[in-house]
């Protein structure tokens, strides 16, 4: 059996080796590095797989979502609402515009944000709510705009961990993952679905005055070279990332599905587990159905409601089989964002997920050995 790993960029890259290495020998002739014909042709080929009308590419997914509050002309004191079962990157640019974060409770079964927390939580501050769609699937996006439109509050899709999957409205119309909202943000973080061979990200929205906005600040504020027209930053996707990226964005949809398939036998494998809950998938795609396409795996997380969560991380490591907690302490209880404002009782699931969760390997590369050899380990943990 192969060496089992958290994440194969490894075995990934021999598929797509050859292409990947003859693009990167092409920037380096023409030493076309920042903002070459690379970045062009991806920004362009995403536009169309997301069918969006804008795509703008910026050096990592923290930056792009940082730019897209800026674009929208936040202010220092404005409240934005996110969730508190996330990685610190949605909460940690907030603060760094000095924007007040406002940390609300997730639901149970998704780990995305909860509604009714959402609408509590809103007060006269409140500009913007920041859904996120956490492991690989999105948030109830029909309430979220609904509720965005009765407040008058502008929508920021962090998209990170879900692209390529898409979001099926209440009347049965699909959108893409992170094209719903007025604008949204992914990080193409080498081990994401759709990941480059360093840092990367980008900014995706239909409106192009945003658009527009958002160009100038991802260049120090520049549309015309030493004309500075807004306070801007410097996140620009390099030319060697976005070959990569050409590379990979073809097989998404075919890396989706490898990933749904894995999740499907790890689900039967451990469907008859009493202290395992599987994860949940929406709407169409209750259980994992053959053309399921709103849950895009970019973690396999289980739930493990005996207590004993911590001491199957060990068995796994163990048995050289690597597992993730994601996330094993909340937002609301991390140093950096420690507020009075925040209470307890409000993030009774957060607060139940960081003891419960597990994610175990999940990527392209998975085989059948190696699937039943994991799923074989855990239930001999939770049976001994």
């Amino acid at each position: 059996m192969k060496k089992i790993q958290m994440v194969d960029l490894g075995g990934q890259y021999q598929e797509i080796k050859e292409q990947v290495n003859e693009s990167i020998s092409k920037i380096l002739e023409s030493s076309s590095f920042i903002n070459g014909p690379e970045v062009h042709a991806f920004q362009e080929e995403l536009e169309d797989y997301l069918g969006v009308k804008h795509v703008i590419p910026c050096a990592n997914g923290t930056d792009a979502l940082q730019i897209a509050m800026m674009g929208l002309g936040l202010k220092p004191g404005d409240e934005v609402i996110t969730a508190d079962f996330t990685f610190a990157a949605t909460v940690e640019v907030i603060a760094l515009l000095q924007l007040t974060p406002v940390l609300v409770d997730v639901d149970m079964e998704t780990f995305n944000i909860d509604i009714e927390a959402v609408e509590k939580a809103i007060t006269s501050k409140t500009k913007a709510i920041v859904p996120v769609h956490l492991f690989g699937q999105c948030a109830n996006m029909d309430a979220i705009m609904g509720i965005a439109q009765k407040h008058n509050l502008y929508v920021i899709e962090d998209n990170a961990q879900a692209i390529g999957a898409k979001y099926q409205f209440a009347d049965g119309t699909k959108k893409m993952a992170g094209t719903i909202g007025h604008v949204g943000a992914t990080s193409f973080f080498p081990s994401k679905n759709l990941g480059c061979y360093g840092d990367g990200g980008a900014i995706f929205t239909n409106d192009d005055v945003l658009a527009h906005t958002i160009r100038g600040i991802v260049n120090h504020g520049m549309y015309e070279r030493y004309h500075h027209d807004v306070v801007g930053v410097n996140s620009r996707l390099d030319s060697i990332q976005a070959a990569v990226l050409r590379a990979k964005l073809p097989k998404l949809d075919g890396y989706c599905n490898d990933r749904r398939a894995a999740a499907k036998k790890y689900n039967e494998a451990l469907k008859n587990e009493k202290n395992i809950v599987l994860p949940k998938t929406v709407r169409s795609c209750e259980g994992i159905c053959e053309n399921c396409d709103c849950h895009v795996f970019h973690q396999y997380t289980l739930r493990i409601i005996n207590g004993k969560r911590d001491d199957l991380v060990k068995f796994l490591n163990g048995n050289d089989i690597p597992c993730g907690v994601y996330y094993p302490i909340p937002l609301h209880r991390q140093k950096a964002y420690l507020d009075e404002r925040y209470n307890e009782v409000d993030f009774k699931v957060t607060n139940q997920l960081v003891e419960e969760v597990i994610s175990l390997p999940m990527h392209t590369e998975l085989d059948d050995e190696q699937i039943t050899f994991i799923a074989d380990k855990v239930i001999e943990f939770m049976n001994s």
